[in-house]
């Protein structure tokens, strides 16, 4: 087996080295009720950087704020070591969290910089993303704003989560991009018709999140599966009873696959997107210790070309079922 932590890669053209795979830490705190003790996730976090993870995702959005806070000072006694990416772009009441839509004035970003700074306990923000378009605000503002903010040596890097291949290209060309988040799994590939190809021309390193269909793809959620009532995937019409039992034959997949690399089936979804491109860098989310473990053993199943052949050919063969997102969440997106 492989040593994960020999195992890096650059997010695009001169970004920073991480981890082959990142951590999310959004569902410590936020989405994915029943939530752990603070103390267990601080020390959850570091045991990740002792098994090699160099990569960690947050966001002022998360919690709101407590997630920063969290990642800060889990990572405090570490970061020299590690690359943290946060992000902006919503306006949030910093008294009660209510956050009112997307919103990337300059002077606002300027603004939730210096708090995103003190929460997470550090000088400068490795990787600062725009959490969402605002269609209020032409994105070469924003870019324009970030370009001020690593003059200054707040942030070193400039990312887009969830846009499109018009705002990806018009980001670019005021202030590199150098990652672009979006979700991208085996059960949602829409990036490759147009966003996977422009990123490769431009040289901007891709961090798919929920690389696992939010828990589906481990193959630990059937029709059965009941969740938290504040649980996000209640909302989700792909998460509907109905839809996860039609969409049994893309875990099919999985568990075939599975069985013949002696793996688990989480482990073939990350290597999947691990052999897509070397500059992807999936950011699965888990606050689980045997999950953690798992998916850090993701970087070692070998997937030969016939392998992903073969998967491709049956991914083409399979419909899923259900939207990512209710209606209104998915406009919101940018794509």
């Amino acid at each position: 087996m492989k040593n994960f932590k020999n195992q890096k890669r650059t997010l695009g053209n001169g970004g920073p080295e991480v981890s082959a795979l990142g951590l999310g830490c959004m569902g410590m705190n936020h989405s994915y009720a029943p939530f752990p003790e603070k103390k267990e996730m601080i020390a959850f976090i570091r045991s990740a950087v002792e098994k090699g993870v160099t990569f960690f995702d947050t966001a002022e959005v998360y919690g709101p704020f407590i997630n920063e806070e969290l990642v800060g000072e889990a990572l405090a006694p570490v970061r020299d070591q590690v690359v943290i990416a946060t992000k902006f772009g919503f306006r949030i009441d910093g008294n009660t969290g209510v956050n009112s839509g997307p919103y990337s004035r300059p002077e606002y970003i300027k603004t939730v910089v210096e708090t995103s700074l003190k929460r997470l306990r550090t000088e400068v923000i490795d990787l600062y993303y725009q959490h969402r378009v605002d269609p209020n605000v032409p994105i070469e503002e924003v870019a324009g704003a970030v370009k001020e903010l690593i003059r200054e040596g707040k942030v070193k890097y400039f990312g887009l989560s969830e846009a499109g291949v018009n705002t990806i290209r018009r980001a670019h060309a005021v202030l590199p991009v150098t990652a672009l988040q979006s979700e991208y799994s085996l059960w949602y590939r829409k990036p490759e018709l147009e966003v996977i190809p422009l990123l490769e021309e431009l040289g901007i390193g891709m961090v798919p999140f929920s690389p696992l269909g939010k828990g589906f793809l481990t193959g630990k959620i059937d029709a059965d599966t009941t969740f938290e009532s504040v649980d996000l995937r209640n909302a989700i019409p792909r998460f509907s009873p109905e839809a996860r039992l039609a969409n049994q034959g893309l875990l099919d997949l999985l568990n075939d696959l599975a069985a013949r690399k002696n793996a688990t089936p989480a482990q073939i979804a990350l290597a999947w997107l691990l052999a897509q491109k070397p500059w992807i860098v999936p950011i699965p989310g888990t606050t689980k210790m045997h999950r953690l473990e798992e998916n850090v053993g993701s970087a070692s199943v070998e997937l030969t070309t016939v392998d992903l052949t073969d998967i491709r050919t049956a991914l083409d063969r399979i419909e899923v079922i259900g939207a990512r997102y209710p209606e209104a969440l998915e406009r919101s997106t940018g794509l």
